[in-house]
Parts: C-alpha cells; sequence; structure tokens
C-alpha cells in the first residue's frame, strides 16, 4: 500500500527537527505532494509531524 502526503501547514515557526522531517518525506512548499510505500518508517515520520500533513490511502 502507498500513501500520498500533502503539507498543508507552514514549516514556520517549527522545530527543526519537524522541519527536518518534512524534508526527509520529499515536502519543500505548501501544497507539495509525495507518494511513499507505508512502511513502519515513513509512518512513524507522517505520525511524527501529522498536525502539518494530508495522508490519502492510494490502492
Amino acid at each position: 500500500m502507498k500513501v500520498k502526503v500533502t503539507l498543508v501547514r507552514s514549516t514556520i515557526g517549527r522545530k527543526p527537527d519537524q522541519r527536518k522531517t518534512v524534508t526527509a518525506l520529499g515536502l519543500n512548499k505548501m501544497n507539495s505532494t509525495a507518494v511513499h510505500e507505508a512502511n513502519p518508517c515513513v509512518m512513524g515520520m507522517i505520525n511524527k509531524i501529522s498536525h502539518l500533513l494530508r495522508v490519502e490511502e492510494i490502492k
């Protein structure tokens, strides 16, 4: 299963580890989107910054 991750809130004023997590997911600007395989590593990153993201499952 894959997940489509979209950055919907800004990283301005966020902690440095949250900013690095956003970058590691391949997201740069607001409304940028990336598709990842749903493995435990990626899901942990998504959970860490879930308040900044919109996540959709892709079959």
